[in-house]
C-alpha cells in the first residue's frame, strides 16, 4: 500500500501539469477553475446538439414506416400530410440539425475554447484544471490507498 513518503510518485500532489506557476494568485485559478467549468458545460451544450441532431434524423426517418403503415391502412390523407408537412422539413427556418451543429462548432463553441485556452495559457502557462487539482489536494487522505496524487 502506497504511504505518503515513501517515494511512490502517487503522493507528492499534482504532476508539473497541474501545479499552479509561481506567482499566480487564488482569485485567479478560481477564474480560471469557473472559465474551465463554464467550457464543460458548454461540452455538455454541444452534446445535447448532436443528440439532437442524431435524434431528428431518426424521428424523420421513423415518419417513413409510419407513412406506409397509414398507407397500408387505407389513411392516405393522413400518410401524405406527413409526407407533405413533416418529411425533410427544417428543424428552425432554413437548417437542419446539422447545419445547426455546424454553425454552432465553428462559432460560439469554436471562440469560446479559444477564450479558454488563451486565458490559460496567458496566466498559468496552459495548465489545466489547477483548482480541480488543488481541490484534489485538499480533499484526498494524503498516505491512503486509492487517494494517491498520481498513477503508481
Amino acid at each position: 500500500m502506497s504511504r505518503a513518503g515513501d517515494g511512490n510518485p502517487g503522493n507528492g500532489g499534482p504532476d508539473e501539469g497541474h501545479r499552479r506557476p509561481d506567482g499566480l494568485d487564488d482569485v485567479t485559478v478560481q477564474a480560471l477553475g469557473k472559465l474551465s467549468e463554464a467550457l464543460e458545460t458548454v461540452e455538455r451544450v454541444r452534446g445535447h446538439l448532436y443528440s439532437l441532431h442524431q435524434l431528428t434524423g431518426t424521428a424523420d426517418f421513423m415518419l417513413d414506416e409510419a407513412v406506409s403503415l397509414f398507407m397500408q391502412g387505407g389513411h392516405t390523407e393522413i400518410a401524405e400530410r406527413i409526407e407533405r408537412e413533416l418529411i425533410g422539413r427544417n428543424v428552425i427556418p432554413g437548417r437542419w440539425t446539422f447545419q445547426i451543429v455546424e454553425e454552432f462548432d465553428d462559432g460560439y463553441y469554436s471562440e469560446f475554447r479559444h477564450v479558454e485556452r488563451d486565458a490559460r495559457e496567458e496566466l498559468a502557462g496552459g495548465r489545466r484544471h489547477l483548482y480541480e487539482a488543488e481541490l484534489k489536494e485538499r480533499r484526498r487522505t494524503h498516505g491512503r490507498h486509492g487517494h494517491e496524487a498520481l498513477p503508481g
